[in-house]
């Protein structure tokens, strides 16, 4: 089994930055992509941002500019690096990963418990 444990979560004013951390452990063989996704009550959970094994990154429209993503292979860590907060930004903040056991062909994907986010002045 595989665990995902996401952190730095808070309440921060508009404008504000905060950084979440999303930290995988068990039985890894590799990650390949990592993943941040976020969700309003009552609405769908989106994308927020993505990146591959290789380093490649994808991010919504809404946060480009504005939050990065990057992550440590040998901490098996994802990182959100979010700036310039905006209110809209409110929401539970999942990590997901897409996991290969060690000697699986195959991945799975794992989401995190979620962390909350909120702007607010």
């Amino acid at each position: 089994q595989v665990q995902l444990v996401e952190s730095g979560g808070g309440l921060v004013q508009p404008g504000g930055s905060l950084r979440l951390s999303c930290a995988a452990s068990g039985r890894i063989g590799s990650i390949n992509t990592m993943g941040w996704y976020r969700q309003v009550p009552g609405k769908q959970r989106d994308l927020v941002a993505t990146i591959s094994s290789g380093g490649r990154t994808n991010y919504a429209d809404s946060v480009k500019g504005r939050f990065t993503i990057s992550r440590d292979d040998t901490k098996n860590t994802a990182y959100l690096q979010m700036n310039s907060l905006k209110p809209e930004d409110t929401a539970i903040y999942y990590c997901k990963a897409d996991v290969r056991s060690p000697g699986s062909f195959w991945s799975i994907s794992y989401w995190g418990q979620g962390t909350q986010v909120t702007v607010s002045s």
